[in-house]
């Protein structure tokens, strides 16, 4: 099985949820196939919400993690709050783990 050659896009600032639509819709109508948003404690969105919010605001953009920093989160409450972002956007979660980098976090 071969895929399609795709392009996504790292967002993770928004001033409030309209800026946030525009965002998602603007990056599905350039043709990105993938919105992922960054797991820092700085800035305004947590990944696991803006990523609903973003599938909510369009069709068929796909959205992910880039990535989730291992020692934030239970793995298994990880899975749990995964499981419900894949099913409240209709399988469009692409899932990035990882163990972080930032040393101020």
């Amino acid at each position: 099985m071969t895929r399609p050659f795709r392009f996504g896009v790292q967002v993770g600032e928004a001033t409030d949820r309209h800026a946030w639509d525009r965002i998602a819709r603007q990056a599905e109508a350039l043709g990105y196939a993938t919105l992922v948003v960054p797991d820092h404690l700085v800035g305004p969105l947590a990944p696991l919400p803006a990523l609903v919010a973003a599938a909510y605001a369009t069709t068929t953009l796909r959205v992910g993690t880039l990535v989730l920093a291992n020692d934030f989160r239970h793995p298994m409450v990880l899975a749990h709050e995964a499981a419900t972002v894949d099913l409240l956007t209709d399988g469009r979660l692409e899932l990035g783990l990882g163990a972080g980098w930032r040393a101020d976090q």
